[in-house]
């Protein structure tokens, strides 16, 4: 074999080592991006367990609603925002206080959707709450904000 053969051999080696090693080890930028990928999916699991479990607790009372909120937490409604549990727990309570067993038979969900750690539903309670909206952002397993929006009659 001549120098020139042995060394052509050794370069197109090395290249398809690299080239190989290239796919088989991601760069950062896909390592970011996996990353990235699987963190969205947490916080969407996240923000869906949230969801249910406060969909659910309503059936066990304002107690078990304030489980998905922080002294951080915030709601905001068309009319105020009400931040920290101890604002929170007045706005649910009054709310749990006026919904008559009539508004419980009636009411539906709507839209479901969760993205990333925001989750989204519509709802009605007709014919007094033809529709409703509430999205939910959520961070480290508890509602961070919450806006709600019912539409009226």
């Amino acid at each position: 074999m001549t120098r020139s053969h042995l060394d052509r051999r050794t370069l197109l080696g090395a290249l398809a080592s690299a080239a190989a090693a290239q796919f088989l080890i991601p760069s950062n930028a896909i390592m970011e991006t996996i990353v990235t990928a699987a963190a969205a999916e947490t916080s969407s699991q996240d923000a869906s367990r949230v969801l249910d479990h406060h969909l659910g607790a309503f059936a066990r009372g304002v107690d078990e609603i304030l489980l998905d909120y922080t002294d951080q937490s915030v709601v905001i409604t068309p009319d105020r925002a009400f931040r920290g549990r101890a604002e929170i727990r007045g706005f649910f309570q009054r709310f749990m206080d006026s919904a008559t067993k009539e508004f419980w038979d009636s009411f539906k969900l709507g839209a479901k959707l969760v993205q990333g750690d925001v989750a989204y539903i519509t709802w009605s309670a007709k014919p007094s709450v033809p529709l409703a909206t509430d999205t939910l952002v959520v961070r480290d397993g508890k509602i961070h904000v919450q806006t709600f929006t019912a539409f009226p009659a």
